[in-house]
């Protein structure tokens, strides 16, 4: 059953869309990717993956590794791209994601990732979600989450101001990058909870999306 707090209903003109943690679960590839390089640099797996999630990997390489020259770490992102695009085992959809995708077509909505072109195609793909037609991701930004200029970009290329622009996303990278682009975050599952998103929901199972006409999309919860 999925929870809510806060508001019982949201109006928005477009919805911005995580991927990982919100609409596909790749807990399971990004734990081995993560593990395999925690032990390569004599890390804390716990303390690793407690940063991971939501930044894009020279991002998080950069807090892991503060001393580290930045060049190494866009190397090994490389690196981990690769490893990650390579493999899909244990990628599925999160719970409700597929009826929630379907609804939102034909109304404004964008994904809004820090995975790149070939690692979002892929694992949309594995998942069995449709692509949408709006697409930020690591190739469009120059700042990784929890800066908000992802969630901006996919604002203006959708055409609507930020505050009119509901987030969804699961860590506390990207809903500390939503609040930046002034925007309302929907935060899915047990790791959003701990942010204080405007609202909060345990997967996208009970979330129902309406063609509002002129007042835009209507979001219920439950």
């Amino acid at each position: 059953m999925t929870a809510t707090t806060a508001a019982p209903a949201l109006t928005a003109r477009a919805v911005l869309l995580d991927m990982d943690g919100t609409l596909v679960n790749s807990d399971a590839v990004v734990e081995r990717c993560w593990r395999r390089w925690s032990e390569k640099h004599g890390l804390d797996f716990d303390e690793v993956i407690g940063v991971v999630h939501g930044r894009q990997g020279y991002a998080s390489m950069a807090v892991l590794l503060p001393e580290r020259p930045m060049a190494e770490n866009y190397a090994e992102n490389r690196e981990m791209l690769a490893a990650e695009t390579s493999d899909m085992e244990g990628v599925v959809p999160v719970p409700g994601a597929p009826d929630f995708m379907a609804s939102l077509v034909g109304l404004p909505h964008a994904l809004v990732t820090s995975a790149d072109v070939p690692l979002s195609t892929g694992r949309m793909a594995a998942a069995g979600l449709a692509l949408p037609d709006v697409r930020v991701t690591a190739e469009s930004v120059a700042a990784s989450k929890p800066d908000p200029e992802g969630f901006l970009k996919g604002a203006a290329e959708l055409g609507f101001d930020p505050a009119d622009c509901v987030v969804f996303e699961d860590s506390e990278a990207g809903i500390l990058a939503g609040r930046a682009a002034g925007m309302r975050v929907v935060g899915v599952g047990p790791r959003a909870a701990r942010f204080a998103p405007t609202v909060h929901v345990d997967d996208l199972t009970r979330v129902r999306v309406a063609d509002a006409g002129g007042d835009g999309i209507r979001l219920t919860f439950g």
